[in-house]
Protein backbone atom coordinates (compact mmCIF):
# COMPACT_ATOMS: atom_id res chain seq x y z
CA UNK A 1 0.00 0.00 0.00
CA UNK A 2 1.39 3.42 -0.92
CA UNK A 3 1.80 6.33 1.48
CA UNK A 4 -1.01 8.21 -0.24
CA UNK A 5 -3.37 5.22 0.11
CA UNK A 6 -2.50 4.88 3.78
CA UNK A 7 -3.32 8.51 4.50
CA UNK A 8 -6.89 8.03 3.25
CA UNK A 9 -7.85 5.81 6.21
CA UNK A 10 -6.85 8.10 9.10
CA UNK A 11 -6.50 11.80 9.77
CA UNK A 12 -3.07 12.78 8.56
CA UNK A 13 -2.37 14.52 11.84
CA UNK A 14 -4.06 15.47 15.09
CA UNK A 15 -3.30 17.89 17.88
CA UNK A 16 -4.89 16.83 21.17
CA UNK A 17 -5.22 19.53 23.85
CA UNK A 18 -1.79 20.85 22.93
CA UNK A 19 -0.05 23.58 24.87
CA UNK A 20 3.35 25.16 24.25
CA UNK A 21 5.10 27.44 26.71
CA UNK A 22 8.37 29.32 26.49
CA UNK A 23 9.10 30.26 30.08
CA UNK A 24 6.14 32.36 31.18
CA UNK A 25 4.97 32.93 27.61
CA UNK A 26 2.05 30.80 26.41
CA UNK A 27 2.46 30.24 22.67
CA UNK A 28 -0.38 27.71 22.32
CA UNK A 29 -3.11 26.93 24.84
CA UNK A 30 -5.22 23.73 24.73
CA UNK A 31 -5.34 23.48 20.92
CA UNK A 32 -7.09 20.47 19.41
CA UNK A 33 -7.65 19.89 15.70
CA UNK A 34 -7.55 17.19 13.06
CA UNK A 35 -5.86 17.54 9.66
CA UNK A 36 -7.79 15.47 7.12
CA UNK A 37 -6.48 14.09 3.82
CA UNK A 38 -7.03 15.97 0.57
CA UNK A 39 -7.92 19.38 2.01
CA UNK A 40 -6.28 22.80 1.80
CA UNK A 41 -6.20 24.52 5.18
CA UNK A 42 -5.85 28.24 5.70
CA UNK A 43 -4.04 28.99 8.97
CA UNK A 44 -4.54 32.63 9.84
CA UNK A 45 -3.91 34.78 12.86
CA UNK A 46 -2.33 38.04 13.92
CA UNK A 47 1.39 38.30 14.53
CA UNK A 48 2.33 36.23 17.56
CA UNK A 49 -0.86 34.16 17.48
CA UNK A 50 1.08 30.86 17.46
CA UNK A 51 0.90 29.85 13.79
CA UNK A 52 4.56 28.94 13.34
CA UNK A 53 4.57 27.10 16.67
CA UNK A 54 1.60 25.00 15.57
CA UNK A 55 3.26 24.13 12.26
CA UNK A 56 6.51 23.22 13.98
CA UNK A 57 4.60 20.73 16.16
CA UNK A 58 3.05 19.07 13.10
CA UNK A 59 6.52 18.85 11.53
CA UNK A 60 8.05 17.32 14.70
CA UNK A 61 10.43 20.27 15.09
CA UNK A 62 9.50 20.41 18.78
CA UNK A 63 7.42 18.59 21.35
CA UNK A 64 4.40 20.18 23.01
CA UNK A 65 4.62 21.23 26.65
CA UNK A 66 1.27 19.54 27.24
CA UNK A 67 -1.05 17.37 25.18
CA UNK A 68 -0.06 15.18 22.25
CA UNK A 69 0.63 15.30 18.51
CA UNK A 70 -0.08 12.34 16.26
CA UNK A 71 0.78 11.76 12.60
CA UNK A 72 -0.98 8.76 11.10
CA UNK A 73 -2.24 7.80 14.54
CA UNK A 74 1.00 7.86 16.53
CA UNK A 75 3.70 10.13 17.94
CA UNK A 76 5.92 11.22 15.02
CA UNK A 77 8.80 12.57 17.10
CA UNK A 78 12.02 10.74 16.10
CA UNK A 79 9.91 8.38 13.96
CA UNK A 80 11.52 8.66 10.51
CA UNK A 81 8.61 7.06 8.63
CA UNK A 82 6.01 9.39 10.10
CA UNK A 83 8.21 12.46 9.93
CA UNK A 84 8.71 11.82 6.21
CA UNK A 85 4.96 12.27 5.68
CA UNK A 86 5.27 15.96 6.57
CA UNK A 87 7.28 18.68 4.82
CA UNK A 88 7.57 22.09 6.51
CA UNK A 89 8.54 25.06 4.32
CA UNK A 90 9.49 28.32 6.00
CA UNK A 91 11.73 31.32 5.41
CA UNK A 92 15.36 30.59 6.14
CA UNK A 93 18.62 32.54 5.98
CA UNK A 94 20.51 31.52 2.84
CA UNK A 95 22.99 34.41 2.82
CA UNK A 96 25.93 32.01 3.27
CA UNK A 97 24.69 29.20 1.01
CA UNK A 98 26.82 28.58 -2.08
CA UNK A 99 24.71 25.73 -3.54
CA UNK A 100 22.98 26.63 -6.77
CA UNK A 101 19.25 26.34 -7.30
CA UNK A 102 19.76 23.13 -9.29
CA UNK A 103 22.04 21.61 -6.65
CA UNK A 104 19.56 22.49 -3.93
CA UNK A 105 16.67 20.79 -5.71
CA UNK A 106 18.72 17.71 -6.54
CA UNK A 107 19.77 17.54 -2.89
CA UNK A 108 16.06 17.49 -1.93
CA UNK A 109 15.47 14.66 -4.38
CA UNK A 110 18.20 12.55 -2.76
CA UNK A 111 16.67 12.84 0.70
CA UNK A 112 12.95 12.66 -0.14
CA UNK A 113 11.92 9.49 -1.94
CA UNK A 114 8.70 11.03 -3.28
CA UNK A 115 10.36 14.23 -4.50
CA UNK A 116 9.42 14.95 -8.13
CA UNK A 117 12.61 16.37 -9.64
CA UNK A 118 11.00 16.86 -13.07
CA UNK A 119 8.23 18.93 -11.51
CA UNK A 120 10.81 20.86 -9.50
CA UNK A 121 12.85 21.78 -12.57
CA UNK A 122 9.74 22.74 -14.52
CA UNK A 123 8.54 24.97 -11.67
CA UNK A 124 12.00 26.54 -11.39
CA UNK A 125 11.70 27.49 -15.07
CA UNK A 126 8.17 28.83 -14.64
CA UNK A 127 9.19 30.90 -11.60
CA UNK A 128 12.00 32.37 -13.69
CA UNK A 129 14.77 30.96 -11.50
CA UNK A 130 18.32 30.83 -12.80
CA UNK A 131 19.23 27.26 -11.88
CA UNK A 132 22.97 28.01 -12.02
CA UNK A 133 22.84 30.85 -9.47
CA UNK A 134 23.65 30.20 -5.82
CA UNK A 135 20.85 30.76 -3.33
CA UNK A 136 22.75 33.66 -1.76
CA UNK A 137 22.75 35.50 -5.11
CA UNK A 138 18.97 35.42 -5.45
CA UNK A 139 16.55 38.18 -4.53
CA UNK A 140 14.22 37.63 -1.57
CA UNK A 141 11.34 36.79 -3.90
CA UNK A 142 13.42 34.27 -5.82
CA UNK A 143 14.65 32.68 -2.58
CA UNK A 144 11.00 32.29 -1.58
CA UNK A 145 10.27 30.72 -4.97
CA UNK A 146 12.98 28.10 -4.35
CA UNK A 147 11.39 27.25 -1.00
CA UNK A 148 7.98 27.03 -2.65
CA UNK A 149 9.33 24.68 -5.33
CA UNK A 150 10.86 22.44 -2.66
CA UNK A 151 7.49 22.10 -0.94
CA UNK A 152 5.40 21.74 -4.07
CA UNK A 153 7.65 19.04 -5.51
CA UNK A 154 8.28 17.27 -2.19
CA UNK A 155 5.46 14.77 -2.68
CA UNK A 156 4.79 14.88 1.06
CA UNK A 157 1.19 13.93 1.91
CA UNK A 158 1.10 16.84 4.39
CA UNK A 159 2.91 19.98 3.23
CA UNK A 160 3.10 23.04 5.48
CA UNK A 161 3.84 26.50 4.08
CA UNK A 162 4.64 29.27 6.56
CA UNK A 163 4.47 32.65 4.78
CA UNK A 164 6.52 31.11 1.99
CA UNK A 165 5.30 33.68 -0.54
CA UNK A 166 7.17 36.50 1.24
CA UNK A 167 8.76 38.78 -1.37
CA UNK A 168 7.16 37.06 -4.37
CA UNK A 169 5.56 39.24 -7.00
CA UNK A 170 1.89 38.75 -7.95
CA UNK A 171 2.51 36.42 -10.95
CA UNK A 172 4.77 34.19 -8.82
CA UNK A 173 2.20 34.02 -6.03
CA UNK A 174 -0.46 33.11 -8.59
CA UNK A 175 1.74 30.29 -9.91
CA UNK A 176 2.31 29.11 -6.34
CA UNK A 177 -1.43 29.06 -5.56
CA UNK A 178 -2.39 27.34 -8.82
CA UNK A 179 0.25 24.66 -8.33
CA UNK A 180 -1.12 23.88 -4.88
CA UNK A 181 -4.54 23.34 -6.46
CA UNK A 182 -3.04 21.22 -9.25
CA UNK A 183 -1.10 19.06 -6.81
CA UNK A 184 -4.12 18.52 -4.58
CA UNK A 185 -6.22 17.51 -7.60
CA UNK A 186 -3.56 15.20 -9.05
CA UNK A 187 -2.30 13.52 -5.87
CA UNK A 188 -4.77 14.13 -3.05
CA UNK A 189 -2.06 15.81 -0.98
CA UNK A 190 -3.00 18.00 1.98
CA UNK A 191 -1.66 21.54 2.37
CA UNK A 192 -1.65 23.94 5.31
CA UNK A 193 -0.97 27.51 4.23
CA UNK A 194 -0.14 30.11 6.89
CA UNK A 195 -0.56 33.55 5.36
CA UNK A 196 -1.29 37.19 6.06
CA UNK A 197 -2.55 37.61 2.46
CA UNK A 198 -6.00 36.41 3.49
CA UNK A 199 -8.07 38.11 0.79
CA UNK A 200 -5.73 36.91 -1.96
CA UNK A 201 -5.44 33.27 -0.85
CA UNK A 202 -8.93 32.68 0.55
CA UNK A 203 -10.21 30.96 -2.60
CA UNK A 204 -7.81 28.09 -1.92
CA UNK A 205 -9.12 27.16 1.51
CA UNK A 206 -11.43 24.25 2.23
CA UNK A 207 -10.98 24.58 5.99
CA UNK A 208 -9.99 27.65 8.01
CA UNK A 209 -8.08 27.63 11.29
CA UNK A 210 -8.03 30.98 13.10
CA UNK A 211 -5.53 31.28 15.94
CA UNK A 212 -5.84 34.12 18.39
CA UNK A 213 -3.57 34.67 21.38
CA UNK A 214 -2.50 31.02 21.28
CA UNK A 215 -6.02 29.61 21.20
CA UNK A 216 -7.87 28.07 18.26
CA UNK A 217 -10.76 30.48 17.81
CA UNK A 218 -12.28 28.77 14.76
CA UNK A 219 -11.78 25.46 12.96
CA UNK A 220 -14.47 25.28 10.29
CA UNK A 221 -15.07 24.79 6.58
CA UNK A 222 -14.71 28.18 4.96
CA UNK A 223 -18.31 28.15 3.72
CA UNK A 224 -19.57 27.56 7.25
CA UNK A 225 -17.38 30.30 8.67
CA UNK A 226 -18.49 32.82 6.06
CA UNK A 227 -22.12 32.22 7.02
CA UNK A 228 -21.28 33.82 10.36
CA UNK A 229 -20.78 37.24 8.80
CA UNK A 230 -23.19 39.42 6.81
CA UNK A 231 -22.82 43.00 5.61
CA UNK A 232 -26.07 44.94 5.63
CA UNK A 233 -26.14 48.05 3.42
CA UNK A 234 -28.81 50.68 2.91
CA UNK A 235 -30.40 53.84 4.29
CA UNK A 236 -28.70 54.55 7.62
CA UNK A 237 -31.86 54.73 9.71
CA UNK A 238 -33.20 51.46 8.32
CA UNK A 239 -29.86 49.75 8.84
CA UNK A 240 -29.65 50.99 12.42
CA UNK A 241 -33.16 49.75 13.19
CA UNK A 242 -32.55 46.33 11.59
CA UNK A 243 -29.23 45.77 13.38
CA UNK A 244 -30.26 47.11 16.81
CA UNK A 245 -30.58 43.66 18.42
CA UNK A 246 -27.70 42.01 16.55
CA UNK A 247 -23.94 41.73 17.10
CA UNK A 248 -22.20 44.44 15.09
CA UNK A 249 -18.51 43.94 14.29
CA UNK A 250 -18.04 46.84 11.89
CA UNK A 251 -19.96 50.00 11.09
CA UNK A 252 -19.29 52.38 8.19
CA UNK A 253 -21.30 55.38 7.03
CA UNK A 254 -21.11 57.55 3.93
CA UNK A 255 -23.67 60.32 3.94
CA UNK A 256 -27.17 58.79 4.20
CA UNK A 257 -25.90 55.25 3.53
CA UNK A 258 -24.60 52.82 6.15
CA UNK A 259 -22.85 49.46 5.82
CA UNK A 260 -22.85 47.32 8.96
CA UNK A 261 -21.15 43.96 9.35
CA UNK A 262 -23.01 41.52 11.58
CA UNK A 263 -21.72 38.45 13.36
CA UNK A 264 -24.13 35.52 13.42
CA UNK A 265 -26.13 33.53 10.91
CA UNK A 266 -29.14 35.50 9.65
CA UNK A 267 -32.39 33.59 9.47
CA UNK A 268 -34.56 33.52 6.35
CA UNK A 269 -37.03 35.67 8.26
CA UNK A 270 -34.33 38.27 8.99
CA UNK A 271 -33.28 38.35 5.36
CA UNK A 272 -36.87 38.76 4.19
CA UNK A 273 -37.35 41.62 6.67
CA UNK A 274 -34.18 43.33 5.44
CA UNK A 275 -35.24 43.00 1.81
CA UNK A 276 -38.70 44.37 2.61
CA UNK A 277 -37.12 47.57 3.95
CA UNK A 278 -34.82 47.98 0.96
CA UNK A 279 -31.66 46.71 2.63
CA UNK A 280 -29.03 44.60 0.87
CA UNK A 281 -27.46 41.61 2.67
CA UNK A 282 -24.16 40.26 1.37
CA UNK A 283 -21.68 37.72 2.79
CA UNK A 284 -18.71 39.18 4.63
CA UNK A 285 -15.27 38.33 3.25
CA UNK A 286 -12.95 36.00 5.14
CA UNK A 287 -10.45 38.82 5.61
CA UNK A 288 -13.08 41.17 7.06
CA UNK A 289 -14.33 38.48 9.42
CA UNK A 290 -10.80 37.63 10.52
CA UNK A 291 -9.90 41.26 11.18
CA UNK A 292 -12.94 41.98 13.29
CA UNK A 293 -13.21 38.63 15.09
CA UNK A 294 -9.68 39.02 16.41
CA UNK A 295 -10.13 42.59 17.61
CA UNK A 296 -10.58 43.33 21.33
CA UNK A 297 -14.02 42.28 22.56
CA UNK A 298 -15.01 45.85 23.40
CA UNK A 299 -14.88 46.75 19.70
CA UNK A 300 -18.15 44.81 19.20
CA UNK A 301 -21.60 46.09 20.01
CA UNK A 302 -24.87 44.40 20.78
CA UNK A 303 -27.05 45.73 23.53
CA UNK A 304 -24.14 45.73 25.95
CA UNK A 305 -22.96 42.20 24.99
CA UNK A 306 -19.54 42.15 23.39
CA UNK A 307 -18.32 38.55 23.62
CA UNK A 308 -18.22 36.30 20.57
CA UNK A 309 -18.76 32.61 21.16
CA UNK A 310 -17.61 30.50 18.18
CA UNK A 311 -19.99 27.66 19.11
Amino acid sequence: MTTTQQTETLPLATLNNVGVRFGKTVALDSVSTSIEPGLIYGLIGRNGAGKTTLLSLLASYRRPSTGSVHVQGDDPFEDAARMSLVHFVFARDVSDESDTVEETLKHCARYRKDFDIDLAMDLARRFGLDRKKSLSELSLGMQSAVSAVEGLASGAPLTLFDEVHHGMDAPSRNLFYNTILDQRAATGRTFVLSTHLVSEAAYLFDQVLILHNGSLLFDEPQDTLLERGTTVTGEAGAVEQFTADKTVIDNKRLGPTAAVMLYGVLSDQDRAAAEATGLECAPASLQDLFIHLTEPADSLTKGGTHEINPA
